[in-house]
């Protein structure tokens, strides 16, 4: 059995088998004790108001057995069936009218003459009717009315039996479906197809699965894309350098070129890409792992903005760019390790400097705000547009080629790896095109 419907649908015939059997075995049983109670109770009030008639006509309880079994035959009631329920006590609480366990003479306890029906004529007890306990005798015509009560209740239980397996069936096809569904999408991205999605029937559990899993795909669909176009990155950003590298050998060896400081310079030059490219890449694989090695340490802000303000002070004096140091009052501490938020911030300052232009500016500032630590770079240079500001932390991620100069497009995605293992947050705004851009992390207070 390894369909989910079917035993959803079993499941359901079970339980409510269960709930209409011990549903019906409940009623069955009160209503017969409830119809035996309607017997007692109407035997009773035809007794008590026959005795009540009987001791006022006669002054005596003498001959009223016979009496009651004469009136019995006459209206058909005495079918010779168990001893009657009701038996009845005079006076002096002697029994006058046997019934049950009761004999002729017998004297009856007070604790049942309490609990008996009371015979009074002229505000005197001349008797008592006692319950004997035995059950109630039952004709023909109401024995029949209770076998076709009883009928009717197992008619009734196997219509609520059939519908709750109908209903158990449709809620199980119900349930079920979306699961199918799922299945089915999960055996297609199993395939290589990622790009799947399932409809969102509801908004219980199954629901939530189901948006989960399309989020998934796409995430997955997403990823994929990533990881080719970053494959394609790399494969471009190595062949470039190994192209020209390999071809100035190649000219250097055969004695087409000759050999010379600014050749060497350009090889050399090549080369260096090549080994930034390849450390970027170990540094990024590091911190995918989580094995990156950071030494946290107290740090001031206000030390970090300064040495790498001071790192960069000769580059952006050759442009004439303003390199600011914009430090509030009483910024606290962070527990960071300096080298690697130091190598942050100077990507951070060495994309504002090649984004900015000459007799530009570059703001790096340090503030507190509750409990946090919020340092900036801020520039006025070609700024970010809308639709490339979310992908800016993305590997390889070119919005514009041209910018690409001689970096390995993994600058941004390795600040972010940094800053996140310490347990912070790094974000990008700009206003637009030529308005500037300005790069915040956000780091623990200590």
């Amino acid at each position: 059995m390894r369909s989910l419907s079917v035993k959803l649908t079993l499941a359901f015939l079970i339980v409510s088998l269960a709930g209409v059997l011990l549903v019906a075995s409940f009623v069955w049983f009160s209503t017969g004790s409830q119809f035996d109670q309607f017997l007692v109770d109407r035997a009773e009030a035809e007794f008590v108001s026959f005795a009540e008639n009987y001791y006022a006509v006669n002054g005596t309880w003498n001959g009223i057995a016979q009496s009651w079994q004469e009136g019995r035959a006459i209206h058909a009631r005495d079918n010779g069936g168990p001893p009657p329920v009701l038996a009845l006590a005079d006076g002096n609480n002697q029994i006058v009218m046997t019934g049950g366990r009761y004999r002729l003479g017998d004297v009856v306890s007070g604790r049942d003459i309490n609990q008996g029906i009371a015979i009074t004529i002229n505000n005197q007890r001349v008797g008592t009717v006692i319950h004997t306990g035995s059950p109630p005798v039952r004709d023909a015509l109401e024995q029949q009315f209770l076998v076709k009560t009883n009928w009717a209740l197992v008619y009734a239980a196997l219509g609520a039996a059939m519908i709750a397996v109908g209903l158990g069936a449709l809620l199980a096809r119900t349930i079920t479906k979306p699961v199918r569904e799922l299945t089915t999408a999960a055996h297609a991205m199993a395939k290589g197809q990622l790009k799947q999605r399932v409809v969102v029937r509801s908004q219980d559990e199954l629901g939530e699965l189901t948006s989960t899993f399309n989020q998934m795909s796409a995430d997955l669909e997403r990823a994929n894309a990533l990881r080719r176009q970053m494959t394609a990155d790399i494969a471009h950003d190595l062949r470039t350098p190994l192209t020209v590298i390999s071809g100035y050998l190649e000219a250097l060896r055969d004695g087409k070129l000759r050999p010379t400081p600014e050749r060497f310079d350009t090889l050399y030059g090549e080369a260096r890409m090549l080994q930034r490219l390849v450390d970027d890449l170990r540094t990024l694989s590091l911190a995918d792992a989580g094995e990156l090695a950071i030494q946290r340490q107290r740090a001031q802000p206000v030390e970090l903005l300064q040495s790498v303000a001071t790192a960069f002070e000769h580059q952006a004096a050759q442009r004439n760019i303003r390199l600011i140091v914009d430090i509030a009052a009483e910024v606290a501490a962070i527990a960071v390790d300096s080298e690697r938020i130091t190598q942050v911030l100077g990507n951070l300052v060495s994309n504002a400097l090649r984004y900015t232009p000459d007799n530009g500016e570059i703001r790096l500032a340090a503030r507190s705000q509750q409990g946090q630590v919020f340092l900036s770079v801020q520039d006025n240079g070609a700024g970010i547009l809308p639709d490339i500001l979310p992908h800016v932390f993305d590997r390889f991620y070119r919005g514009d080629e041209s910018r690409q100069g001689d970096e390995s497009g993994l600058g941004l995605a390795i600040a972010k790896a940094i800053v996140e293992l310490h347990g912070g947050k790094i974000s990008a705004a700009s206003a637009g095109a030529g308005k500037g851009a300005t790069f915040t992390i956000q780091l623990p207070a200590v």
